[in-house]
């Protein structure tokens, strides 16, 4: 089976779905409650499945999610056999997904260099000369 086709983007969004599944149903305490799988690769002879999970707060929910998230890995494991019917389950490895907060920052960081900006012409005085020329437009059309 080659890396992209069609059965294997199948299998690797059922995986997904299992496991995310299997994660929120998990009882351990050590899992914070925001915890998302991102991706999910599965290796083409099904031996193998890289999990990207994302975590919503500080570095320490983050550790504790992936210490609690490689204890509960047999747990997601056995539901993944359950739930799946594969010639083989899988053995899985979860790696950090740092996309989500890297997005975040970066929309703030924007935020703050527009609103600077924005000052800016406002203590030029370019501003007021915009939404005149915005109106003059307006009113050709």
């Amino acid at each position: 089976m080659r890396k992209n086709s069609i059965k294997n983007n199948r299998i690797n969004g059922e995986v997904m779905r299992v496991v995310a599944s299997a994660i929120r149903y998990s009882k351990d305490p050590r899992i914070s409650p925001m915890t998302s799988v991102m991706e999910v690769e599965v290796a083409p002879d099904l031996k193998t499945c890289k999990v990207w999970v994302s975590v919503m707060g500080s570095d320490e929910d983050r550790e504790k999610t992936m210490e609690g998230l490689k204890s509960a890995t047999g747990y997601i494991r056995s539901t993944l056999a359950r739930e799946i019917n594969l010639r083989n389950t899988p053995s899985l490895r979860f790696i950090m997904d740092d996309s989500i907060e890297y997005a975040i920052d970066m929309s703030k960081k924007i935020d703050e260099v527009t609103a600077k900006d924005d000052a800016a012409r406002k203590a030029r005085g370019e501003v007021e000369e915009d939404t005149e020329n915005e109106v003059e437009d307006e009113n050709e059309d």
